[in-house]
């Protein structure tokens, strides 16, 4: 089933997933600044989200469906803002001097919308109620989304890990300490699942399926941080602890995926231990001999 699908903001996660869309048939055009990162089987789109002219390589054609999947280069208020608000309005705005309606767009968001601490159970219908500027500019981004006109699926991914993203491994081998009482809960997803829900979801609405407006990405197990680095200290082998706690998590709660399972996705990597494995098994195969 050929579609044609234009990635906004196509950084790890997105070529991740034009990869599994292109070898699927689709057309996939990658909105970026540097296009020459993007994988060959992109259409390349040079662009900066931030800045309201049009870039000149816009597809011209019908575009079936919108993915906007942005990160802020600059973390403060300003740069979530112009990342994720002034940037989805920019998109619209191309999509609308075009004349194109995708069929939807799925817009990526994140968990950081929820503010929940006591390792309560978290669901797509649960309060999100941050209190922090990138929680609330994400939710207003998310609102713009809702109201853009176009039928829109929110995606709140939790933590992405994966391979380029070591702060947890180098916070591990450093000796990083981390509390277990009361448990600090994290939610995390691997790179290669956060866009294989987004495939999911694009192909199962493609096949006429009722999409929700929200869908939580995250893996089966969400777990006490003092557990996962405990776990990665044995697979790394690491003894001494740094003198200090080094944790810095204001938040704990648990995510659940029972809508997306629902669906019929089901994730790759089910827990950190099946994820981290194949992330520290790939570092291995890299080693010099």
């Amino acid at each position: 089933m050929s579609k044609t699908l234009m990635i906004a903001g196509c950084g790890d996660v997105g070529s991740r997933l034009a990869r599994r869309l292109a070898a699927a048939g689709w057309s996939v055009y990658g909105l970026r600044r540097d296009v020459a990162q993007l994988p060959a089987e992109i259409r390349p789109v040079a662009g900066d989200l931030q800045q309201p002219v049009c870039p000149e390589t816009w597809p011209q054609g019908e575009l079936d469906y919108l993915v906007y999947c942005a990160a802020a280069s600059q973390h403060d208020e300003a740069g979530y803002r112009a990342a994720y608000v002034d940037g989805l309005r920019h998109v619209l705005g191309w999509l609308a001097a075009h004349g194109q309606r995708p069929r939807r767009l799925l817009f990526v968001s994140s968990s950081g919308v929820y503010v929940q601490q006591g390792g309560e159970w978290i669901d797509e219908d649960s309060p999100a109620e941050a209190e922090g500027y990138s929680g609330r500019v994400m939710l207003e981004a998310e609102r713009l989304a809702l109201a853009s006109g176009l039928p829109a699926t929110l995606v709140r991914l939790t933590g992405i890990y994966g391979p380029g993203r070591q702060w947890l491994l180098n916070q591990v081998r450093q000796g990083y300490r981390v509390t277990s009482e009361p448990p600090l809960y994290a939610n995390r997803i691997h790179a290669e699942d956060a866009a294989g829900l987004l495939a999911f979801l694009l192909q199962a609405d493609a096949e006429g399926a009722q999409l929700a407006d929200c869908y939580l990405g995250v893996d089966d197990e969400p777990a006490p941080l003092h557990e996962v680095v405990g776990w990665l200290r044995e697979q790394l082998g690491v003894t001494q602890w740094a003198e200090e706690n080094s944790v810095r998590r204001a938040g704990s709660k648990r995510c659940s995926n029972a809508r997306a399972r629902a669906l019929g996705w089901a994730p790759q990597y089910p827990s950190y231990r099946e994820g981290y494995a194949a992330v520290l098994a790939d570092q291995s195969s890299l080693r010099p001999v």
